[in-house]
C-alpha cells in the first residue's frame, strides 16, 4: 500500500513567483530540501474547469507530454479557456501565511481557487463551500529528473530508483526516478466512482483507513492481460481511465488525471474532516470527506478539476475535454454471436441458419484467431474458409455482418507481407537500446509490435484495412482488437518491458496505458476511410483509455461462467459509463467455463441491457448458442434478445443523447436520483437512460425473491404487464425464470419497433410504436432519433429528431432545434417517407380514453 500521509508538506511557493497571465495562474513551487523549482500553471477554462500542470522549471531532459495531444479533443487545441477579464487575482498575508485567490464566474455559480504558499496547497471553492482540495494531506511529491549517482543506485534511500528487478526481468530505468504524486480530497462527499477498470463495487472502497471491507492495496491503473482475474479487487485489468467522480446530495464534481503511465490511487474516508478549516470557511470541521492519493510513474502532472455541479454539467465538461461517444453503426447495437472459435465457413453458415431457424434476431457473427493462416492477421486459413467473400455476402443478404479479430502482434516471418512491410518501413517498437525490433511471444510465436506512436506506422496499419489490401474482406467485415494492452506472453506481467523504445525515443512506461487506444484509433481510421464516402467504423477493443470512446466499443475482458461474475458485470459496466466509456459490455455467459442453463438464461436477460451485447466463449468450453440448451431456456433467451431489438429505437436515441451531451447510456441510480442518499452505493439495479429501471435477477436460487426499491415521488410501470407501482416503494418480487424486473419511469415516452425481424437492418423501415408512461401529473416527455445508421450524412442534417411531449391527454411531436433543411436532409426524409408511427400506447391514465384524434 502507498505510504501513510505526512503531517505537513515540504513544498512551498517561491516568494514573488505568483502572477496571473491571461487565463493562467503561474507559480513556482520548491521542495524545502531538494531546492529544484517546479513550474505550476493553473489554467481556467470555460464552465469552471480548472487545469493544473506541473513539472521542473528547467528539466534536465524533456518529460513525455504527448498524452494531451493524443487524448484531448483536437489534441487540446480546441479547449475553451476563460476570458482574462472574467478572472481576478487577490493576495493577502495573514499571520505569515500568504494566500492567493483567483475569483471567476460562470453561468451557474461563483467559484474561486485559493492557493497557500507555505505549504503549497490548492482549494477549489464552489458557492462558498470547499469542494476539491490538493495537497491538504501533504502528500505532494515530485521526483525531479537528475543525473545518475554512484554505483549504489540509491536516491533518498529508495532501492530500485535506477534499476529494478521483477522475477527474471530487469527494468533498467535509464532516466532514473521521475514519478510524482498528489493527494486530492473531496470535501463534503462520502462516495467516489469511476477509475475503471476494476472488478470492484461501483462506490469505490477505501484502500486504507481501517474500514472492515477496505482493500489492502491501492487501485492500480495499468492495462494488463489478466487470466481469470479476481473479483472484488483493486487489481489492474484491461483498461485504464483516470477519471474520478464524487457525488453528494447537493453536487457532483470530478477529477481527470491525464497521464498514461502506471498509476496508483489510494482512497480513504474521513467522517469528521477539518479540510474546510484550512481557509477559515466556517464549515465547523464536521464535513465528511473522501481523500485520494494519485501516483504516476512518469510524464507531466496534468490534472483537471470539473465543478459540475449537476451530473449533466459534469458530463458536458468532461466531453468538452475528451469528446463524446459518437453515433455508432446501427447494427452494432444488436446481438453479437461469438466464440473462440467458429471452426470454418460451414460452421459460420450453420450458426447463421440455426439462428434464423429459431427466429432469434442477431446482427454479427465473430471469428477469433483460428480463422487466420497461422495467426497471420489480414489472412484466412484457406482450408477452413475457402471463399470468405461468398460467406460474407451470404450473411449480408439478411442484414448480418462479420467481425474478424486483428491483434497487434505481428508474426515474425520474412515471407509474411505484413511483417515484411512493417520491418522495411521501420514501424516496429524497438528494444531498450533502440537498435533492433523488440521481440516477444504471443499467439503466433515470435512476434513484433507496430509502434502506433509513430504517425507513419499508424497510417500504414490503417491502410491495411483497405478492401484492396485485406484480401477476402468486404464492406460487411469489421474488426476486433484483442490482446492490445499489449499482451506479451514472455514479458513482465504478460506485457511489454517498460524500458523498450517507441517513436521519438520514449520509453514504453510513458505511454503504456494508451498503447491499446492508439491501435484502436488506427484500426477505426482504416475502416472509416476504406470506402468513399467515409462510413462509421465498428471496432471492439479490449484495452482502452480516456478517449477510446471515440473509436468504438470495449468489453470487460475474460470473465467466468459463474453467478459471481454475472453480478460483478453490473458495477463494471456502470463504472465504465461513469468514466465516459459508454459503449461497453461483458461476455454474456462468461468466457471461461460452462454455464448452467439457468445462468445462461439470466445472463441474456441482463446482457440485453449492456450497451454492447455479445455472447462469447473460450475455445475449451462446450457449445452454448441459444438453442443448445433446449426448452424452456431457448424461449426465454429468444424473448430476451427480441426485447433488445424491440427497444433499438430507444437505444439509438440514447446514443444520440450521449453524442451530444456526454451523458452515460446506463446510469447508476444516484445519477437519475441525485438526492436519494440510499441509492448512492446501489450497484445491483441501474437505469438505462432516464426512462428504464432494470433490476436483474442474479441469484442461483431462482426462487429467491428480489428486493426492489422504486425511488422518488413518481409512478413506475412494469414494462411487461403495465402494472402500476406508486413510489417511493420498497418491496420484494417473486420471479420465475421467464420473468425479469424492468420498470418504466412515469413521465417517460419510449419508442419501440414491434415487428420480429432477423436483424436490425431488416427493421429499418418498420413502423414506430410510442409507449407513453404517464407521470402522476398526467404528463410525459421523450424523444426519437433516426438516421441512416452507417454514414456521416447526419452531420449534414440527414436525420429525423423529434421531441415528444404528452400533456392534457394530447401527444405533441416537434422537430428538435437541431433540425435544419438541407439537401441531405430532404433526401433522407424521402427515403424514410413510408416509416410511420403505427401505434401509441398510453399507460397510467387515471381516466380511460374513449377516442383519439390525429
Amino acid at each position: 500500500s502507498i505510504s501513510a500521509p505526512q503531517t505537513a508538506s515540504p513544498y512551498s511557493v517561491l516568494q514573488d513567483s505568483v502572477y496571473l497571465d491571461g487565463h493562467t495562474l503561474v507559480a513556482s513551487v520548491q521542495h524545502g530540501v531538494d531546492k529544484v523549482p517546479l513550474k505550476l500553471n493553473v489554467s481556467f477554462l470555460e464552465h469552471g474547469i480548472v487545469r493544473i500542470r506541473g513539472q521542473e522549471a528547467n528539466p534536465l531532459k524533456p518529460r513525455f507530454d504527448d498524452t494531451q495531444k493524443l487524448v484531448l479533443r483536437d489534441g487540446g487545441a480546441s479547449l475553451k479557456y476563460a476570458s482574462a477579464d472574467s478572472l481576478e487575482l487577490a493576495s493577502e498575508t495573514v499571520n505569515g501565511q500568504t494566500v492567493h485567490v483567483v475569483s471567476f464566474k460562470d453561468a451557474n455559480s461563483t467559484a474561486s481557487l485559493r492557493m497557500t504558499e507555505r505549504p503549497w496547497t490548492v482549494e477549489y471553492v464552489l458557492n462558498n463551500k470547499p469542494s476539491i482540495l490538493l495537497n491538504s494531506k501533504g502528500l505532494f511529491h515530485f521526483e525531479h529528473l537528475r543525473e545518475k549517482p554512484g554505483a549504489d543506485g540509491e536516491v533518498d534511500g529508495a532501492d530500485g530508483a535506477w534499476e529494478e528487478t521483477f522475477r527474471s526481468w530487469t527494468d533498467t530505468k535509464p532516466r532514473g526516478p521521475e514519478s510524482f504524486g498528489l493527494d486530492i480530497s473531496f470535501s463534503g462527499y462520502e462516495h467516489v466512482y469511476g477509475i475503471p477498470e476494476h472488478a470492484s463495487p461501483l462506490s469505490l472502497k477505501s484502500t486504507r483507513g481501517g474500514d472492515k471491507d477496505a482493500y489492502s492495496q491501492p487501485y492500480r491503473l495499468y492495462n494488463l492481460d489478466v487470466f481469470e482475474h479476481d473479483l472484488d479487487s483493486p487489481m489492474a485489468l484491461y483498461g485504464s481511465i483516470p477519471f474520478m467522480v464524487a457525488h453528494n446530495a447537493e453536487s457532483t464534481v470530478g477529477v481527470f488525471w491525464l497521464n498514461a503511465a502506471e498509476t496508483w490511487i489510494d482512497v480513504t474516508r474521513d467522517k469528521s474532516s477539518t479540510l474546510g478549516n484550512l481557509f477559515r470557511l466556517g464549515t465547523g470541521g464536521k464535513e465528511p470527506a473522501v481523500s485520494t492519493h494519485w501516483i504516476s510513474e512518469s510524464g507531466v502532472m496534468d490534472v483537471f478539476l470539473l465543478p459540475g455541479p449537476s451530473t449533466a454539467d459534469l458530463y458536458r465538461q468532461y466531453a468538452g475535454l475528451v469528446e463524446q461517444t459518437p453515433l455508432p453503426r446501427s447494427f452494432a447495437l444488436g446481438y453479437h454471436q461469438c466464440r473462440w472459435n467458429y471452426l470454418d465457413q460451414a460452421d459460420v453458415l450453420t450458426v447463421d441458419a440455426k439462428l434464423q431457424e429459431h427466429a432469434i434476431p442477431y446482427d454479427v457473427i465473430w471469428l477469433d484467431i483460428e480463422h487466420t493462416d497461422g495467426k497471420r492477421y489480414f489472412t484466412w486459413d484457406s482450408s477452413k474458409f475457402p471463399d470468405p467473400v461468398a460467406m460474407q455476402q451470404k450473411l449480408a443478404h439478411n442484414g448480418h455482418q462479420l467481425v474478424n479479430v486483428v491483434d497487434p502482434h505481428i508474426k515474425r516471418d520474412a515471407e509474411y507481407r505484413i511483417w515484411k512491410e512493417a520491418n522495411d518501413g521501420g514501424y516496429f517498437v524497438k528494444n531498450r537500446e533502440g537498435t533492433d525490433n523488440f521481440q516477444g511471444w504471443c499467439w503466433p510465436g515470435d512476434s513484433n509490435w507496430v509502434d502506433y506512436l509513430n504517425p507513419e506506422a499508424a497510417a500504414w496499419i490503417s491502410s491495411q484495412f483497405r478492401l484492396d489490401k485485406y484480401n477476402g474482406s468486404t464492406p460487411n467485415l469489421f474488426v476486433w482488437n484483442d490482446m492490445n494492452e499489449p499482451s506479451v506472453f514472455n514479458g513482465p506481467e504478460i506485457s511489454m518491458d517498460k524500458d523498450i523504445k517507441h517513436h521519438g525515443g520514449w520509453e514504453h512506461r510513458d505511454l503504456h496505458n494508451i498503447f491499446g487506444m492508439l491501435y484502436h484509433k488506427a484500426t477505426a481510421d482504416g475502416l472509416r476511410t476504406r470506402e468513399s464516402p467515409d462510413k462509421r467504423p465498428f471496432v471492439l477493443s479490449r484495452a482502452y483509455f480516456a478517449g477510446s470512446q471515440r473509436y468504438g466499443a470495449v468489453w470487460t475482458g475474460d470473465n467466468a461462467a459463474n453467478w459471481e461474475h454475472l453480478r460483478a458485470s453490473i458495477p463494471m459496466v456502470l463504472s465504465n459509463n461513469v468514466a465516459g466509456m459508454h459503449f461497453v459490455g461483458a461476455d454474456v455467459g462468461g468466457f471461461f467455463g460452462n454455464p448452467t442453463p439457468e445462468l445462461m438464461t439470466r445472463w441474456y436477460q441482463l446482457g440485453i441491457w449492456y450497451p454492447f451485447f455479445r455472447a462469447h466463449a473460450h475455445i475449451d468450453t462446450k457449445r452454448r448458442e441459444p438453442w443448445v440448451f433446449g426448452e424452456p431456456y431457448l424461449s426465454h433467451i429468444r424473448d430476451a434478445i427480441r426485447e433488445r431489438y424491440r427497444l433499438l429505437p430507444y437505444w439509438y436515441t440514447l446514443f444520440r443523447e450521449a453524442s451530444l451531451t456526454g451523458m452515460p447510456l446506463v446510469r447508476p441510480m444516484w445519477m437519475e436520483f441525485p438526492k436519494e442518499t440510499s441509492m448512492f452505493a446501489e450497484d445491483k439495479s441501474f437505469m438505462v437512460g432516464s426512462a428504464i429501471l432494470v433490476v436483474p435477477a442474479t441469484d442461483a436460487d431462482i426462487s429467491q425473491p428480489i428486493d426492489v426499491r422504486l425511488p422518488t415521488q413518481e409512478n413506475w410501470y412494469d414494462m411487461r404487464t403495465h402494472a402500476t407501482y406508486i413510489a417511493p416503494l420498497k418491496r420484494q418480487f417473486a420471479l420465475d425464470l421467464a420473468t425479469t424486473l424492468v420498470f418504466a419511469r412515469g413521465g417517460s415516452i419510449v419508442p419501440t419497433r414491434e415487428r420480429h425481424r432477423g436483424s436490425s437492418a431488416l427493421m429499418r423501415r418498420d413502423p414506430i410504436t410510442l409507449y407513453v408512461y404517464v407521470s402522476r401529473t398526467g404528463t410525459a416527455t421523450g424523444s426519437l432519433y433516426l438516421d441512416d445508421g452507417e454514414t456521416y450524412s447526419y452531420q449534414d442534417g440527414a436525420f429525423i429528431e423529434r421531441e415528444l411531449s404528452f400533456e392534457n391527454a394530447k401527444l405533441t411531436s416537434r422537430p428538435s432545434p437541431r433540425t435544419a433543411s438541407s439537401p441531405e436532409q430532404l433526401e433522407f426524409l424521402e427515403s424514410m417517407s413510408k416509416v410511420r408511427v403505427e401505434r401509441i400506447v398510453i399507460v397510467g391514465m387515471r381516466n380511460a380514453l374513449t377516442n383519439a384524434a390525429v
